[in-house]
Order: C-alpha cells, then structure tokens, then sequence
C-alpha cells in the first residue's frame, strides 16, 4: 500500500509573481509548504531566469490546469541583436555574432511571419522529448538534435519599445506551448542579425495577471497563516474560459459518481466542453450533450458540502 501523503486537503489557485532564479518545480514545493497542502501543480513551466505569473494549483483545482495550459498567454521579452546562444537566451555560449543592427521599420515588417499558425522547432536546451529523453539533458552533452516543429497559435506579437541599437523589446500573446525563446531566435535569422531572449517576463496566463501575484518573500511572511489562506482563489478560477451549465440535484449526484448528469445550460451547443455547478460550486468538467453533462473530471465536494445529498 502507498504512503499516505501528508498535508492539508486545500483547493484553489494561488498567484505567484515568480522571480528570475528558481526553478517553476522549486516554487510549487515552496506554496506547498507555506500552506500545508497535500497536492499542489502549476500551470505552464517557466524558465528559471524568467519571471512573472505562476499559477499554483492545490488540491482538487490540480484537475483545471489543463485549462489555463490551453489558454491564451501573455509575454513581454528583450531580444539582444547580433549574437545568437546554443541556448537562446543569456545563459548560454555565444555560438554566431553579426554587427547588423535592423531599424525598427525592418523589426514590424518581419513580425507578420510570426503570427496566426505558424509552425516553430523548440529549442535545443528545452523540455520536449527525444526518444523518451528530455533535450536539455541531451544538449548539455553536447548533442545537436533534429527536433520537429510544432505548430503554435500566436495570437500577437508587438514591437513595444526600443532601449537601444542592440535591443527590442516585444509583447506576444500566444496559445499552448510557445518558446519565446525560439520567436527570438528565428525573428534574428528572419532579420540576418541573430538574437536571443535577454529577459523574458509571463504578464498574464488565462485569468492569472502578474500584478496580482505574490512575491515569495510575501510567501515566506505569511506562511502557515490565515492570511495566506485569504488569497487563495477558487478552482473555479481555472474553468473561467469554459461555459458554464448549471447541475439539477439530482444531476450533480450523477455527476459526483462519474454518471452523465442532467444540467441547465444557455448558449451551449450539442458536443461542447463545459463545467456543471452546484451552488455556485463546481461538480465536474465534460461534454454537453442532450440535456447531460457526460463527465470527464469529476471534482470532489468540499468539507461540509451538502450538495450531493
């Protein structure tokens, strides 16, 4: 039998305004001792020298990352012209260098080719597989690898400020599982200069906006408190992209067993994917269909819920 894992049954989302050094893995472990919690995930990695939003999810809300992973992102990031890294970004070796300099009228005109569907090979230093291996841990061996490209959805991608002649500075709002790494990368060899990512900041994740997140010197203030407590943020945070189809009681009954469940719904057609709530609480995640919720998540009611009787 497994060893019980110990800590407290806590659901919600905690914000996190992440600093450039820790590792996305090291500031989950932190929320999750700060809070006692039992189960804790995040929703998108980021880099250790990037900062901004961490959504944290504990407890039952662990089961909507997969949709704040599908949603819309926001970046702001700092290309450094003329030198490209084997990491794309400033922590790696120097690998190409060019003394052009493009104008900002040549920075606009490249961007076009990098919005709507376009299709992009992650870096070498990142996390996708190569037969079963992750490719940092490959290229840290100095193993030059063919990685596929994958599709990405760039919703827009901006030119915001310019610093200097060795600088651009860029906002892009992307879908699932973009490298802004690889945007600066292929938009230096788009422009003949070379470039890779100086700093990288996330300033929103689906309804997760950085300004809202806390420090992890907050995190260390405040740990083992109520009042840490207080800025948890309901699962329901997690399914705002999703319509939402209102469980009879009976309905949510059926549902909480992992049965289809007669809901109430506006505005949703045969085959969506919706949530079903209960007063106000979320019951489960899953397809519309007839009249039935047919669940995919089922989510378990909180202490003290009556709900499901």
């Amino acid at each position: 039998m497994g060893r019980k894992r110990k800590g407290r049954d806590i659901s919600g989302w905690l914000v996190i305004d992440k600093p450039a050094g820790p590792t996305s893995t090291a500031v989950v472990n932190k929320v999750r001792w700060a809070l006692d919690a039992k189960k804790a995930g995040h929703a998108g990695t980021l880099d250790p020298e990037a900062t901004g939003v961490l959504a944290v999810a504990l407890g039952e809300a662990t089961k909507t990352v997969p949709y704040i992973t599908d949603a819309l992102k926001a970046y702001t990031f700092t290309m450094r012209l003329g030198i490209a890294t084997n990491t794309d970004d400033a922590e790696g070796e120097v690998i190409a260098t060019s003394d052009l300099r493009p104008g900002d009228d040549a920075i606009k005109s490249a961007l076009s080719a990098f919005i709507g569907d376009i299709e992009q090979v992650p870096p070498q230093f990142s996390a996708v597989k190569i037969d079963g291996e992750r490719a940092y841990k490959r290229a840290r061996d100095g193993e030059a690898m063919d990685i596929a490209a994958r599709p990405l959805w760039v919703e827009s991608l901006l030119l915001i400020d310019r610093p200097d002649a060795d600088h651009a500075t860029l906002e892009m709002v992307c879908g699932k599982g973009g490298y802004v790494r690889a945007i600066a990368r292929d938009l230096g060899a788009a422009l003949g200069c070379h470039a890779h990512v100086r700093d990288l900041r996330r300033i929103w994740s689906g309804p997760f906006d950085a300004e809202d997140g806390l420090t992890l010197e907050q995190i260390d203030a405040m740990a083992k408190t109520p009042e840490l407590d207080a800025h948890l943020l309901p699962l329901e945070t997690g399914l705002t992209d999703l319509p939402e189809v209102t469980a009879s009681a009976e309905g949510a009954q059926r549902l909480r067993n992992g049965n289809p469940g007669m809901v109430f719904a506006n505005d949703v057609d045969y085959g969506d994917t919706c949530w079903a709530s209960r007063d106000g609480r979320a019951v489960a995640v899953g397809i519309f269909r007839s009249g039935e919720l047919h669940p995919s998540r089922v989510f378990n009611a909180p202490p003290g819920d009556d709900s499901s009787d």
